[in-house]
């Protein structure tokens, strides 16, 4: 039997070998030349939050490095959940991205099962942007001027000292649920519906205490509208070189930051993961976005996707497990 395959089986072959090349050189020009439409980031936060006002810096310096608008579109709702969701199952073509921080990211998903995303396999990385440290700040009015003073008060007083967060699950209020079982004392949180009201609230007295990050809290501290007792970071930090961190303060190990990042929906070609990991690392090298983080009060930060990827796998085995142990990890709870 001949090996030689007939003129009339040899012409669909070859036909679908051309074809297939012609593909892949398309696709191929189309990575090359990314963007080539303008490019829409969602923010799964509300506007004028730290996330949207950074993210809103970061698509104008892409815009600017990469000739296309790159334009932020909030998504808020269910926990930072809704707009996650629309990012994640966004074609993968590099044009639909999310900026978005550890609340929305990891621990909406660890308290939301039905949150229709994963962190690690829904999403491609591709770099992060910045981090700032969270602060334990007090009402003026109560007193106390350290954290060990706020422990003894609240020992005296259980069950009436209120801290309060943005909402059931936020980064704020599971810090503040590790202070409460690491000092073991009886504080009441209070869930609100946003940061910014929160905060009013602990300005105006009604509750005596939040964790909060340092970019949104520093003004009030400046002007003595709140008294800061620690910081979340490792060291202290340059903003607020008089305050303690928490391990000063008596508690080893209590190291949290708020970082946010860029990510793309799963899927997305190689190059073009490359293409804005590369742009964002040399706009953090940029004075001007520099001084954009620094005078919010993140440090930049950068490095590769896999310097990404391997940061949200070690926060997801931190907040996993404390989570769990709140009772916190089932769907409408």
């Amino acid at each position: 039997m001949s090996l030689i395959h007939p003129p009339g089986r040899l012409w669909p072959i070859a036909a679908s070998a051309m074809l297939m090349a012609t593909l892949l050189g398309i696709g191929q020009g189309r990575t090359e030349i990314y963007p080539d439409r303008p490019v829409k980031i969602i923010v799964p936060t509300p506007p004028g939050g730290p996330v949207d006002i950074i993210a809103r810096i970061v698509a104008n310096y892409l815009q600017g490095k990469l000739g296309e608008p790159f334009v932020v579109e909030n998504r808020a709702g269910a926990g930072n959940t809704i707009g996650s969701k629309d990012a994640a199952e966004a074609v993968p073509d590099g044009h639909t991205l999310l900026y978005s921080a550890a609340s929305g990211l990891i621990i909406a998903p660890l308290l939301h099962p039905d949150a229709g995303y994963d962190p690690l396999k829904s999403f491609a990385p591709v770099a992060l942007v910045g981090a700032t440290s969270l602060v334990l700040v007090v009402n003026p009015s109560l007193p106390v001027k350290t954290v060990p003073e706020l422990v003894a008060y609240a020992k005296a007083n259980p069950g009436k000292v209120n801290f309060s967060s943005g909402g059931i699950g936020v980064l704020p209020h599971l810090i503040g649920e590790m202070f409460k079982a690491r000092a073991g004392i009886d504080i009441v949180h209070v869930p609100y519906k946003g940061g910014g009201p929160s905060i009013n609230d602990v300005v105006a007295g009604n509750v005596q205490m939040t964790f909060e990050a340092t970019s949104v809290l520093a003004p009030l501290i400046k002007v003595d509208r709140l008294r800061a007792l620690a910081v979340t970071s490792a060291k202290r930090i340059p903003e607020m070189p008089s305050v303690p961190t928490m391990i000063e303060s008596g508690y080893p190990g209590f190291v949290t930051t708020a970082w946010t990042g860029l990510l793309a929906p799963a899927g997305t070609p190689q190059p073009i993961i490359d293409k804005l990991n590369a742009a964002i690392n040399d706009g953090l090298k940029a004075p001007e976005l520099q001084y954009a983080l620094t005078k919010l009060s993140y440090a930049p930060m950068g490095g590769t996707p896999a310097d990404f990827t391997a940061t949200m796998t070690a926060e997801l085995a931190n907040w996993s497990p404390i989570i769990k142990s709140l009772g916190l990890d089932h769907p409408g709870k």
